[in-house]
């Protein structure tokens, strides 16, 4: 009798995550690239518009942490699914601001901030289903493919959304990226189980490799509280979850710098057309999901050759760093094509360094890798919100050079703090150590 033959689900689970991903970025950007016409049709400058994107991350970041929470406690299919309803909804709401409305400003603020709050779940989420369904040492490609889709989304963002507007008006984008979400949706709460235990579909073989290789299986699980979740302050008292969040926080203030102003800064700024803009525009997103895709392989390797502290913390801290490079050298060039290539470069080693993130969260967070990821994320979006207000205020009276300058020296700032992280100090670990000090 032939052997059971090894299934490989937990990659198609991955691939949707990626698909979610990209949604999640498409209903996000999509303001961004809507955003010279919808100045011009209800009167808003660009410091307005700038509170409009802010707020939105404002509402993802404080729903971070309860994110966490839920996907720990009720798993990350049904918290998942929920989230992609709710943003799919808002994203929609977003189009039915009237016309000549004297409060469009904070109507869309509203509408935006609570679109915020349902797509905080989803990264939170993703970590939870990583920490149980993927071993310790697929986790940087894994997270490589689901971060992919946030260039692949914000980059479809750029033909897509300019195509639209121009033969359907600017309110069909909101409604054709609502209808995607609740498809893609679907597909997850079809296809998703929390556990490999509970997928119909999960062969033997699988469920053995995977169990096998994971930080913390749900079935050894053993904790000192009831729902075996790392107590909050044990989390909040953590030099590595520190250290994560302030790195977070400049990574979120650069990233949103593409993500919020790039396509405004070639069409205003630099001057191209329409066209050349959203050409132009997708290249950041491109590199990104280039880097993700790299920076992801490049960390499983070094991590299964000379461990986590290089293929994790050194990934992390060097293309962090790089990317400031490239930023800081981009904003001098004089031609806008080729600044937008060198920016570019940029934001593609900026993204080399996500698989290190978040597969550091759910090594050492376990079965409170929801968590974990959503304190860490709280400071990325703080910084993303930060960016999304500052960055036009900076230029307005400082020049867009030294924006982009101001993004170069947080760079710096992230990268050194990887110096101060050790993946393999898991909470638990530490939670036990303290509990059970050590007899002399």
């Amino acid at each position: 009798m032939p052997p059971a033959k090894t299934t490989r689900v937990r990659w198609f689970l991955v691939f949707l995550l990626f698909l979610l991903s990209a949604v999640s970025y498409l209903d996000r950007v999509n303001m961004s690239t809507a955003a010279g016409t919808i100045a011009d049709a209800y009167h808003l400058s660009f410091v307005q518009l700038g509170r409009v994107f802010s707020v939105m991350l404002v509402g993802y970041g404080l729903f971070q942490t309860v994110g966490g929470r839920l996907a720990d406690r009720y798993g990350p299919r049904r918290v998942l699914t929920g989230g992609v309803i709710w943003w799919g909804i808002f994203t929609a709401l977003t189009a039915l601001v009237p016309a000549n409305f004297a409060g469009a400003l904070y109507l869309f603020m509203t509408v935006r901030f609570l679109l915020g709050a349902g797509e905080a779940v989803i990264y939170p989420s993703a970590n939870q289903f990583l920490s149980r369904w993927i071993p310790v040492d697929e986790r940087g490609i894994a997270n490589g493919w689901i971060f992919a889709g946030v260039g692949a989304g914000a980059g479809l963002t750029q033909p897509l959304i300019p195509y639209l507007m121009v033969h359907y008006g600017w309110r069909s984008p909101f409604w054709v990226c609502a209808v995607i979400g609740l498809i893609a949706g679907a597909l997850w709460f079809a296809s998703a189980r929390d556990t490999p235990a509970e997928h119909p579909k999960v062969s033997a073989s699988e469920l053995a490799m995977i169990e096998s290789g994971l930080t913390l299986t749900t079935a050894k699980a053993t904790t000192s509280t009831r729902n075996g979740l790392v107590p909050w302050q044990r989390t909040l008292r953590s030099g590595e979850v520190w250290a994560l969040t302030i790195s977070y926080f400049c990574y979120g203030y650069v990233a949103w710098v593409f993500f919020s102003w790039f396509f405004t800064y070639l069409s205003k700024v630099r001057g191209l057309d329409l066209k050349a803009s959203a050409l132009y525009s997708m290249l950041p997103f491109l590199a990104m999901v280039l880097g993700c895709l790299l920076g992801g392989t490049i960390n499983d390797r070094l991590t299964k050759l000379r461990g986590p502290r290089l293929g994790r913390c050194g990934v992390a801290a060097v293309s962090i760093g790089v990317a400031g490079i490239f930023i800081a050298c981009g904003s001098q060039v004089q031609s806008a094509r080729l600044a937008s290539f060198v920016l570019a470069g940029g934001a593609g080693a900026l993204y080399l360094s996500q698989s290190s993130f978040w597969s550091v969260t759910a090594d050492i967070g376990g079965r409170s890798s929801g968590s974990v990821s959503g304190v860490m994320n709280t400071g990325n979006q703080a910084g993303a919100a930060l960016t999304a207000a500052l960055t036009p205020w900076i230029a307005a009276r400082f020049g867009w050079t030294t924006s982009f300058l101001v993004a170069a020296a947080l760079c710096v700032i992230g990268a050194l703090c990887w110096l101060f992280v050790d993946p393999s100090k898991t909470l638990r670990q530490v939670e036990t150590e303290i509990q059970e000090p050590t007899l002399t």
